[in-house]
């Protein structure tokens, strides 16, 4: 039954994807910033709302939800325990589960805070919609979370079936690449990732989804753990990692600053 199910990119804003998986009468949502172009969409394609999935409270990921509630009657939506987020229909935690598109979909739930406290991110055996934990080659910045709290999410995120699909909600591939590549400049693997993202972008193509082997090999954040890859940082960065913990925190870091 999954196979007829499409999970298809609307743009919005100058980097935000908002994922819709659909068949050729329903749709489902995830993290609908904007609901113009979720609404363009769905009338294209002839397509009714019937759910939304939210990751986290903020607003380029839920701005659209009072529009689409408005437009779309009895609309069901999906999220985090958060009382900053409005118009949720339906709150989740790590442990739930959730069945979306007449029952043709069934979504687990994890807690993955770090880059909010809210974070939750959606998946099943097929796609993970992680919205802001994790990217392509990156993660999110920190806003909300600390080292600790954040790597444990990411290697939630890590332990999943490497076939998974990764759905995250930007397209910041190449920055996440043009970091990793200077941590890790004589990877070949991240080095032909490059080339294929810089190949993608140039024909105006996106990026993602990525896969949950995919970022093992290519993500310097799922990497802490790795013994020879906190040397490497401790000389790189020209600090002293003792541990997982403290390495992710060195990167974070310095991707923020890079």
């Amino acid at each position: 039954m999954l196979q007829t199910l499409k999970v298809t990119p609307i743009k919005a804003f100058t980097d935000n994807y908002i994922w819709c998986i659909h068949d050729e009468r329903s749709a489902v949502v995830v993290d609908p910033g904007d609901a113009e172009p979720v609404l363009d969409f769905l009338t294209q394609h002839n397509l009714q709302l019937v759910e939304v999935l939210i990751t986290h409270h903020h607003y380029d990921h839920t701005g659209g939800i009072a529009k689409l509630s408005e437009e779309i009657k009895n609309l069901t939506v999906i999220g985090p325990h958060n009382p900053k987020i409005s118009g949720l229909t339906e709150k989740v935690k790590e442990g739930d589960t959730v069945t979306v598109l007449s029952n043709q979909v069934r979504l687990s739930i994890l807690e993955t805070p770090g880059h909010t406290l809210d974070h939750i991110v959606f998946y099943n055996e097929q796609w993970l919609f992680c919205g802001d934990t994790l990217f392509s080659a990156g993660c999110g910045r920190m806003f909300e979370g600390t080292p600790e709290v954040f790597l444990s999410s990411l290697d939630k995120l890590a332990k999943l079936p490497g076939e998974l699909s990764v759905y995250c909600t930007h397209e910041y591939t190449l920055a996440n690449v043009k970091f990793a590549r200077h941590l890790l400049p004589e990877d070949q693997a991240l080095a032909d990732y490059e080339d294929w993202a810089v190949t993608q972008r140039e024909q105006n193509l996106i990026t993602l989804p990525s896969s949950i082997e995919q970022q093992r090999s290519i993500n310097p954040f799922l990497l802490c753990h790795d013994n020879t890859f906190q040397t490497n940082m401790s000389n790189k960065l020209q600090q002293t990692l003792n541990n997982a913990v403290d390495t992710f925190a060195a990167i974070r870091a310095a991707k923020d600053n890079f």
